[in-house]
């Protein structure tokens, strides 16, 4: 077959078209005939339980079909996510928690019922506030990603006694929120009789809401269907099943209709979970030609008292820096609050904000250059595990990013009237995660090619890049290669997330296609009706574990001007350098990384969350306060790459790049401010006020 250079190549999105004109259908758009809608009541204590539920007026409006309560929702089997407990008892563990649901004819009459739902309770004290030294904090036995809580190499404590430069910091992450564009939202409808169950979810993984409900409801997972075709964003707040779509079956099982179920923003914060605040205390030692000798990095977060989830932030400190002396550790305390969740690149955000603050922070004490100390600091090998790298090129992404955004120039401070400038530098890692995936892909007489998998597309653009790995090894044009995903009837695959869908499913793609196109160049004469297929599957292949520590790394450069008069920020000029394998399409992965980048400085300046001590749940539970980054905000933004060719990757040689595009960006932007004004900032988000004032009087 002839070449077409597939892989590699700027290609705009498949479904882009679809999306413009509003041909996309998203999982609140499926409205089937006879569909009602339904809308949660949440609880309004910070902890204790419900005593009664008067439902009369809901239930006297015209259109109201029912409403739910722990005393007559359907029962639900048991789950190891208590979370989607919903309905069960009378409990109320913080608040928000849902302890009714409305259903009507219309979404409008669904909410002024759900408002007319009149509960009592009986509160009990709560805890909701976090801090250091709390008594309740312990070590859980592992944080998320399967980490010990706890590491350390040599003698850390006596190293930094010993060293000639050292430092001591804290710093402080807030809690923050996924927010995507799209709000959770699902259709469910029982069929045959109530005995399947066919839903559209707004999830990060069809598949794993099927094994959910499944359970929950006690049919088999074959009855269930579940389809995410279009899904806008997540972010990891979708990655795995949430309240809605549980209580949507529900409401559709009691009224034997189907049932939309869309959550309003303001009910997101305490329900699908966040990136809970992280309290660090770093101390690091060197020689004074910058050498580290020593590093402790301690983490302090909160979880639930519903179900334990610990931000893994202190893992990076693991893997960045050749340290012979090293402790790494985190504690945990178990509040009257929401489930915290995954959100972009979990463990390496804040806890790459903290560590790379402080190397800034050394590199002030030693008079040294922050980008030399970093390049001083390369270990030959994985620090934590003793594993050479499958590749590593952090030192050219540094002196890449250095060159490009003109570092040397930029490193005197300068002021321009009221406006002060300055410059930061920050480094960036993300672990290489694979999973197993299966896929089919089968060749039509029309010349055309089907690939198929149950794989998600957040608006990343997977379909797009699944396309192009498939035409690459089938050696076909792109325009020939149709991609069907988001179908829990589609070959299984893992859900997106972990910057591991791109690699995870285009290995099997990777495979069912150049198992295809063998079987098409020893099939003679035309091809049968049916077409001739082939199927793939890498569990076995993806569960081997390497013998290479594998890690995407990147360089983030920042330029920011400070107003004296109005103690705002501004980042004038953002740029990236990634070291992430081979690039697969340069079209989404530039887009990945830049929309990495403004979260990273929406954390930085804007995107700020805080726990109501009085009422246990978040202040800002919507757009009007919970501040993301508007366009005005965002300044140039450059994403750049080296060509990285890492053999000890998929067939494709790519690394995950939907989420190494935040890490280390809020550091960059803490370091280039203190770089500006001379003083250091260590609690996120660098609002006004807090720059107003560390500056004084002398401003």
């Amino acid at each position: 077959m002839p070449a077409h250079p597939a892989l590699g190549t700027p290609t705009v999105r498949a479904e882009g078209t679809q999306k413009v004109t509003g041909a996309a259908r998203y999982a609140a758009d499926h409205t089937p005939p006879g569909c009602a809608y339904a809308w949660p009541v949440p609880a309004t204590v910070p902890r204790g339980r419900v005593t009664a539920v008067d439902t009369t007026a809901a239930l006297d409006m015209p259109g109201v079909l029912d409403v739910l309560t722990p005393d007559n929702a359907p029962r639900l089997g048991p789950w190891e996510d208590p979370t989607l407990q919903v309905l069960q008892d009378h409990a109320v563990p913080h608040r928000g928690w849902y302890v009714a649901l409305a259903i009507a004819d219309t979404p409008e009459v669904a909410r002024a019922a759900a408002e007319a739902v009149r509960i009592d309770y009986a509160v009990e004290p709560h805890d909701a506030v976090l801090y250091e030294d709390h008594p309740g904090a312990y070590t859980p036995e592992e944080v998320n990603g399967g980490y010990p809580a706890e590491r350390e190499q040599g003698d850390p404590d006596a190293a930094l006694a010993a060293a000639p430069v050292r430092i001591d910091c804290a710093y402080t992450v807030p809690p923050l929120h996924n927010h995507p564009m799209e709000p959770h939202a699902a259709t469910a409808v029982w069929e045959n009789g109530g005995d399947r169950l066919r839903v559209h979810d707004s999830s990060q993984g069809a598949g794993t809401v099927r094994t959910t409900l499944s359970a929950l409801f006690g049919v088999p997972e074959d009855h269930v269907e579940v389809m995410s075709e279009h899904v806008g964003g997540g972010f990891g707040c979708k990655g795995t099943p949430r309240p809605h779509v549980v209580l949507a079956a529900m409401a559709a099982r009691h009224t034997a209709r189907p049932v939309t179920l869309a959550l309003p923003r303001r009910h997101m914060a305490a329900t699908v979970g966040h990136r809970a605040p992280t309290l660090h205390r770093l101390a690091l030692g060197a020689r004074r030609d910058g050498t580290l000798t020593a590093l402790t990095h301690a983490v302090t977060t909160h979880t639930s008292r519903v179900r334990e989830f610990v931000e893994q932030a202190a893992v990076p400190a693991r893997v960045m820096y050749a340290v012979p002396d090293l402790r790494t550790s985190h504690r945990v305390v178990a509040l009257d609050v929401p489930t915290p969740s995954w959100m972009r690149a979990p463990g390496e955000t804040p806890g790459m904000y903290a560590l790379e603050s402080a190397m800034d922070e050394l590199a002030d004490a030693l008079g040294m250059d922050p980008v030399e100390l970093r390049i001083r600091n390369e270990p030959a090998v994985e620090p934590d595990s003793g594993r050479p790298f499958s590749s590593r090129h952090l030192v050219e992404c540094l002196r890449e990013g250095a060159a490009r955004f003109g570092w040397e120039a930029g490193r005197t401070p300068r002021r321009d009237g009221p406006l002060l400038h300055g410059v930061g530098v920050a480094a960036a890692t993300y672990p290489v995660w694979i999973g197993a995936s299966t896929a089919r892909a089968r060749a039509h007489p029309d010349g055309g090619y089907l690939v198929e998998l149950n794989a998600t597309d957040l608006g990343t653009g997977a379909r797009t890049v699944l396309a192009q790995v498939a035409a690459d090894a089938l050696g076909v044009p792109l325009a020939s290669v149709t991609v069907a995903i988001g179908h829990t009837g589609l070959p299984a695959a893992p859900l997106a997330g972990g910057s591991a869908g791109t690699a995870s499913w285009g290995w099997a793609v990777h495979e069912a296609c150049t198992d295809l196109a063998a079987r098409l160049a020893r099939h003679p004469g035309p091809l049968p009706p049916e077409g001739l297929s082939a199927v793939a599957d890498t569990t076995e292949a993806a569960k081997k574990k390497p013998p290479y520590a594998r890690h995407a790394f990147g360089a983030h450069f920042a330029d920011v001007q400070v107003d004296t008069v109005t103690g705002e920020v501004r980042v004038r000029r953002l740029l990236g350098v990634y070291a992430a394998g081979r690039i697969l399409n340069p079209t989404t992965a530039r887009s990945q990384f830049i929309g990495g980048m403004v979260m990273g400085l929406g954390m930085a300046l804007t995107e700020h969350s805080a726990v109501d001590p009085a009422y246990g749940d978040f202040a800002q539970s919507d757009l009007a306060a919970y501040h993301v980054p508007s366009h005005a905000d965002v300044p140039a933004i450059e994403a750049h790459w080296i060509d990285e060719r890492d053999e000890h990757l998929t067939p494709m040689g790519g690394k995950g790049i939907g989420e190494i595009g935040i890490v280390g960006v809020a550091a960059a932007i803490g370091n280039a401010v203190c770089h500006a004004t001379g003083h250091r900032l260590r609690e996120l988000p660098l609002t006004p006020d807090r720059v107003l004032a560390v500056l004084g009087p002398e401003r």
